[in-house]
């Protein structure tokens, strides 16, 4: 994910960062969300929960999307958006940067 803006809570920590690939668990407390930001390489997220996330997309949409503890899914660069945790418990993913 390219820096997030400064509003965002989430938590990121890099556990994997080489020319090649990044790995980042975004751990979400309660109500926090990661703040709007413009995916710069293709991804691959995990998620370590069952559960939802809501995403704010640009022009005042907003998608809820519906997650299973370790089922995978992908996205391409360029997706724009403020993802927020919504549920009442805690909640983190890991995500995979493929930086070439």
């Amino acid at each position: 994910m390219c820096e997030a803006s400064s509003d965002g809570d989430a938590i990121p920590t890099v556990f994997i960062e080489n020319e090649r690939t990044r790995v980042t668990e975004w751990r979400f407390p309660v109500g926090s969300h990661t703040g709007w930001h413009v995916h710069e390489f293709d991804y691959v997220v995990v998620p370590l929960f069952d559960g939802f996330l809501d995403i704010k997309l640009p022009g005042g949409e907003q998608t809820r999307a519906e997650l299973k503890h370790g089922v995978p899914y992908f996205r391409e660069k360029g997706v724009e958006h403020d993802v927020f945790n919504g549920n009442d418990f805690e909640c983190a993913f890991m995500e995979t940067e493929f930086l070439k």
